[in-house]
């Protein structure tokens, strides 16, 4: 069983940054996925960013050039900076996990944490 805390998030006006983080109960080294996701009002739940095993980090178009994924995989937190926001990127943002164990993949999910990007 895996934990996912996250933190940050909040309301912010368009153009402006926001920081999310989140900490694992396991190095992220041991996880095959990490990243977020996010659902907006609406919307199915959607790819934000992911490192995979290979250590290259993905995003998705919509994000890319404004949000940067980082942090140290032999620890148990990453980050991710939200710069440039625009309203689009209104949405629960959610931490998530696959820990493989034997041919098993284990999916975990973070609480959410809520990013408004409104004037």
């Amino acid at each position: 069983q895996v934990q996912l805390v996250e933190s940050g998030g909040g309301w912010v006006q368009p153009g402006g940054s926001l920081g999310l983080s989140c900490a694992a109960s396991v190095s992220i080294s041991r996880l095959k996925v990490f990243g977020w996701y996010r659902q907006g009002p609406g919307d199915e739940r959607q790819l934000v960013a992911v490192i995979l095993g290979d250590s290259i980090i993905r995003y998705a178009d919509s994000v890319k050039g404004r949000f940067t994924m980082s942090g140290d995989r032999a620890g148990n937190t990453m980050y991710l900076q939200m710069n440039n926001l625009e309203p689009e990127d209104t949405a629960v943002y959610y931490c998530y996990a696959v820990q493989l164990i034997g041919s098993r993949n284990y999916d975990y999910w973070g609480q959410g944490t809520q990013v408004t990007v409104s004037s």
